[in-house]
């Protein structure tokens, strides 16, 4: 069977694409990615991928543009939505399979106009208004929130399974701001830093490039060894040597943290879309997984209070309500839906 997947613009969406693109070639079958020149879709996708044909198309968001700006995304995603229709005639596909974002709008739409099979994966708690829009005509809508989703689980690799263990005592904290860092986490990871050390506590901090070597010089002047680091593509090792995450709430690693069992202190990043990041640390706290504050909140003493906690039982939760193999789970959907 021929897949097209399509989708991207940030690293949450193509991580979904990526394990999909792994699932689909387990299961035998190919698949083309169609995504965006803008975004980080070139940098996951136009080499060393599974995909046996990628296409990156001249397209940008719609939505928060404005005047002559939104003219000009129309524009492009005419261009793009035929050239999309194009991709997937020669390339005989039979269902598309969107992770959102702005660059999942072309193919989705062509998908549509060719009566073929739509389906979509909704990484946050709060829907894109891309996929509110398609939802409609989507054969499948998977969500990890939303308990009616006939797939239940995120899609995440492997390895964040592998290294999965129940933590009670609290030995490493590791600090997670995401790929571009989060000087808030930064700066509370400082601001505890002695208190870390003085109980014996390890630390792990993922500062972003940007606050790197601000952040490794106030450790060096605090006298706390941590182990500090910009950007690290090991994070399913780096997760499995810590007890407890203080992260952002993307919902990638917000879901990979799940897997390996990690449970965490949520500071969501401010500015998300829909205040997404919010709502997916939300999901997590209602189901008593873990915590959340704002940035605006009282960070340190909340720290504080949860290293004098026994984790045992939010980690075997998460363990509990992580799926594996959720992406050939998607994949093996799909083929049954186009197959009858």
């Amino acid at each position: 069977m021929k897949f097209c997947i399509t989708g991207g613009g940030t690293g949450g969406h193509l991580m979904i694409a990526s394990s999909l693109c792994d699932a689909v070639a387990e299961e035998g079958h190919e698949a083309v990615f169609i995504g965006s020149k803008s975004g980080q879709d070139r940098d996951y996708f136009e080499q060393n991928s599974s995909f046996s044909h990628v296409y990156f198309l001249d397209t940008t968001g719609v939505v928060n543009k404005k005047g002559f700006g939104k003219v000009k995304a129309l524009w492009l995603f005419v261009k793009a939505f035929f050239a999309s229709r194009k991709i997937l005639k020669d390339h005989k596909i039979e269902a598309t399979y969107s992770v959102g974002g702005f660059s999942a709008a072309p193919a989705s739409f062509a998908t549509i106009s060719l009566f073929k099979p739509l389906f979509i994966h909704e990484q946050n708690a709060v829907e894109g208004k891309l996929n509110a829009i398609l939802k409609p005509f989507s054969k499948r809508f998977i969500s990890a929130y939303d308990k009616n989703s006939p797939i239940k689980g995120y899609p995440v690799k492997d390895d964040f399974f592998k290294s999965a263990r129940v933590r009670s005592e609290i030995k490493t904290v590791i600090f997670l701001g995401g790929s571009q860092g989060a000087k808030a986490i930064n700066d509370l990871a400082l601001g505890v830093a002695k208190e870390l050390k003085a109980k014996g506590i390890n630390i792990i901090h993922q500062t972003g490039a940007k606050d790197f070597e601000r952040v490794k010089s106030e450790y060096e002047a605090l006298g706390v060894e941590a182990e500090v680091f910009a950007f690290s593509k090991e994070m399913p090792i780096l997760m499995s040597k810590a007890d407890l995450a203080v992260s952002r709430s993307g919902a990638s690693t917000l879901w990979e943290l799940c897997a390996n069992g990690l449970p965490a202190l949520f500071i969501p990043f401010p500015y998300a879309a829909s205040d997404h990041q919010y709502y997916n640390a939300k999901f997590i706290v209602d189901n008593e997984f873990g915590w959340c504050k704002r940035e605006s909140e009282e960070l340190k003493s909340t720290l504080l209070d949860i290293l004098e906690q026994n984790l045992q039982k939010k980690s075997q939760e998460l363990l509990k309500y992580s799926h594996k193999g959720v992406a050939t789970e998607m994949v093996k959907d799909a083929f049954r839906v186009v197959n009858g």
